[in-house]
């Protein structure tokens, strides 16, 4: 498997200087190739408005890595003589990095790839040469940028290394967050996820929320920390402060003052911090979540669709759904512990736990639910939290065939994680349940 390992840099002005320096070259060569592509196109489409035969017009550029990169080589010395002040490295992932948005663009995924401006993001990434851990386990290795500190100790990839492990495969240098990192792409031996399983570890469904960020089946509720709602202050005063700053002006070229900069640096450390708390807390919830139990029901939630809500996007984001997933799901994967993605359409706070009723409606402002039928009253994210563990059939490890009684739940195996989907009863509208849960949340 490939994972990534990413450090923060505590590099010197000199140092960051070549970070720049390299990550301009890469943005150089990839708006070069781009440029070249773009103009065979549109030379094409010429000749054919012209109505000059297929046979006659321009041949079509070949848009693979290795093709760009040649064609770069031999022409670097007259569009870039300057290219000997940076690692070959840099204009390489350049002409990569165009290959696959072109790809990605032929497979339907994304749009055609822009030129790249001097207020994106830099990065730079490293394939080959003498990049990789430094000389002990506070420095690494870059091309011709040599040995630079970072911020915390290298010791997990260094002892994975060592015992034969792990493999560096690529570096990528970035700026992010307002500092500098590096991110090692490493090749891990797979994990043995057919160990023995934990015998007695009970099922745990998990129903996310803006007020409480998880409820459990077993009754548990996990208070949301609201990391950015804590900061507001501070972000408020800094954002005032580089308002009133001079900064950048696209239409006149005018370039920000120092002290403005200076400002932004402060803006960019606060959210810094926020992103790294909110991300160390998800990283504690989900190992215990793994370590605690054999089988874990989560909904698939559509956050991307959620966050439009201009009322709810900044504490869904706050909350970090995705994230959360993301963790949860490679962590079960390398634990060997069942995961399984309740369908959207499975409508957990609507049904009853205990007898399986559902409801047609279900108003916003009930946070308690009560079943008309068995006169059950129970939490409404504890009610669907118990809904969403039910759907792995309790402690029997495996999927019922309908759960629970007249909802007519049907599992729907797919490789990796499983997906439980929810079908509706007759006469029951199709309800689209990411988007009643965010409206749920707003409600409380």
């Amino acid at each position: 498997m490939i994972r990534a390992y990413l450090f923060a840099l505590d590099s010197t002005i000199e140092q960051e200087h070549q970070f720049r320096s390299h990550c301009g070259a890469q943005r150089f060569a990839y708006n070069w190739a781009l440029a070249q592509v773009t103009a065979n196109w549109n030379q094409r489409s010429a000749e054919e408005s012209y109505g000059i035969a297929e046979a006659d017009r321009t041949p079509w550029i070949n848009t693979s890595a290795y093709s760009l990169r040649k064609t770069w080589n031999q022409v670097k010395d007259v569009v870039a003589p300057w290219w000997g002040e940076n690692s070959k490295e840099a204009y390489a992932s350049g002409c990569t990095n165009l290959a696959v948005a072109l790809k990605n663009r032929r497979d339907g995924r994304t749009r055609m790839p822009r030129f790249k401006s001097k207020r994106s993001r830099p990065s730079c990434g490293f394939t080959t040469g003498a990049f990789g851990l430094g000389r002990d386990r506070r420095h690494i290795r870059l091309p011709r940028i040599g040995e630079v500190r970072t911020y915390e100790s290298t010791r997990k990839l260094a002892r994975r290394i060592e015992a034969g492990t792990a493999r560096i495969i690529s570096a990528t240098l970035s700026f992010q967050r307002g500092r500098w990192h590096v991110s090692f792409a490493v090749e891990l031996a797979d994990t043995d996820t057919d160990a023995a399983p934990r015998g007695g570890q009970p099922v745990a469904g998990i129903d996310l929320g803006i007020t409480a960020l998880a409820t459990l089946s077993t009754g548990e509720t996990i208070a949301n920390p609201r990391h950015l709602d804590k900061a507001q202050r501070q972000l408020r005063r800094a954002q005032r402060v580089t308002a009133r700053r001079q900064g950048p002006d696209r239409r006149s070229g005018q370039a920000p003052s120092n002290r403005w900069r200076k400002a932004n640096d402060r803006v960019s450390r606060l959210h810094t911090c926020v992103a790294n708390q909110r991300r160390d807390g998800l990283h504690q919830l989900t190992t215990r979540l793994v370590g605690e139990f054999d089988t874990i029901v989560i909904e698939d939630l559509h956050v991307a669709g959620m966050v439009r809500n201009r009322r709810l996007a900044r504490r869904i984001a706050d909350a970090g759904w995705g994230e959360f997933r993301r963790q949860l799901t490679y962590k079960a994967d390398t634990a060997g512990v069942r995961l399984v993605v309740a369908d959207r359409w499975f409508a957990s706070s609507k049904t009853c736990s205990g007898c399986g009723a559902a409801k047609t409606k279900l108003a916003l402002s009930e946070r308690t639910y009560v079943c008309a039928v068995c006169g059950l009253i129970l939490d409404r994210d504890h009610n669907a939290a118990l809904n969403l563990a039910a759907l792995a059939g309790g402690g029997t490890g495996e999927l019922l065939r309908e759960q629970p009684a007249g909802t007519r739940v049907r599992p729907d195996h797919v490789s990796g994680s499983e997906i439980a989907t929810g079908r509706p009863r007759c006469g029951q509208r199709h309800v689209r349940e990411d988007v009643a849960h965010g409206a749920e949340l707003h409600a409380s």
